[in-house]
């Protein structure tokens, strides 16, 4: 489930990398105690972190490595190098996830007391290695990171099943396929049916297109099957507001051919290993005030009095208001 893609330790982040970075960030936050704000850790702009993942990175037959360093007797330590920079890549055994748990530079003709393989070996010798090793904190931004990998790996699955879906319906028809849940094991999350109804009339022409989202019963209701359903609408038209919905069924109505203009775009999306950004509109709409709070928290969804569902994640003072909604409110009795 891990990548075996090299990650540094936080602990060699802040002792061992003082210098060198490309960028003055990742040091101010190191220094702020800010870990959470450094993932992923394997893309940090530091040249042994570089090198370290271009050594052992996500294929096991390309990796490189110099060889082991001999002088770490009690901990099998794989070596990678850059210029000055020297670094020792540990493997956690149970995971398979390759760990840069020590670096620094090589100095002095390796007589410098500083120097990385002379600290190496002290530390060898003085049975301080175990301190190199991952801790709970590692092992909690590696759990959160692989985490939103799975999720954006899952989001890509999904926007290609939506591709070859409007590839078979762009023109006129019906699709209908399954979309897994992103956890291993391939459970069915839910059915989607994409249908595109070309309609030519005298005087009127468009191309109507309807999503119906059927959950897996244990699945109705959660997070998950809104996040599904902001990505596989966003993958065919990205503006949220411009979808009508009722229940689990959207639907759009657009000009002739727009949906085969739409495949060519989201095929260079796919192609470019990309995600669609969703669009959330430019009004603010009126919506029951018991529902803001806690939607605004969990990232639900919410009805507005024009019909329109979207997530409050947005502040709303520089925001033009929804004229339908204000109709609507106008309406209401006082």
């Amino acid at each position: 489930m891990h990548s075996r893609r090299t990650r540094p330790t936080i602990r060699l982040l802040v002792e061992d990398l003082r210098d060198g970075w490309s960028s003055p960030y990742p040091r101010r936050m190191l220094d702020a105690g800010d870990y959470d704000a450094l993932h992923p850790l394997s893309e940090l702009p530091h040249p042994i972190i570089a090198k370290a993942t271009e050594t052992f990175g996500m294929v096991a037959a390309d990796d490189n490595p110099v060889g082991p360093i001999a002088s770490s007797t009690q901990l099998r330590l794989m070596e990678v190098k850059v210029a000055q920079w020297r670094g020792g890549v540990w493997v956690d055994p149970e995971t398979g996830v390759h760990w840069l748990v020590v670096a620094g530079l090589a100095k002095g003709g390796h007589e410098d007391h500083d120097d990385f393989y002379m600290r190496v070996a002290a530390d060898n010798a003085g049975n301080a290695p175990q301190r190199w090793l991952p801790t709970e904190p590692d092992r909690r931004l590696l759990k959160r990171e692989t985490a939103a990998r799975l999720i954006t790996e899952w989001e890509l699955t999904v926007q290609v099943r939506v591709l070859e879906a409007l590839r078979r319906v762009h023109a006129g028809g019906t699709d209908r396929f399954t979309i897994d849940h992103p956890l291993p094991g391939k459970v069915p999350l839910a059915t989607l049916t994409v249908t595109v109804n070309p309609v030519r009339e005298p005087d009127y022409e468009s191309d109507d297109i309807v999503v119906e989202i059927d959950p897996v019963a244990q699945y109705a209701g959660q997070h998950l099957l809104w996040q599904l359903t902001v990505r596989v609408l966003a993958a065919l038209n990205p503006p949220q507001e411009g979808w009508d919905r009722y229940g689990d069924t959207y639907s759009n109505i657009a000009e002739p051919g727009s949906w085969t203009a739409r495949l060519a775009e989201l095929e260079t999306y796919v192609e470019r290993h990309e995600l669609v950004e969703s669009e959330p509109g430019q009004h603010c709409h009126y919506t029951h005030r018991k529902h803001i709070a806690g939607s605004t928290i969990e990232g639900s969804a919410v009805r507005a009095l024009c019909g329109v569902y979207f997530v409050p994640c947005r502040d709303h003072t520089d925001m033009a208001v929804c004229p339908e909604c204000q109709q609507h409110y106008n309406d209401l009795p006082r």
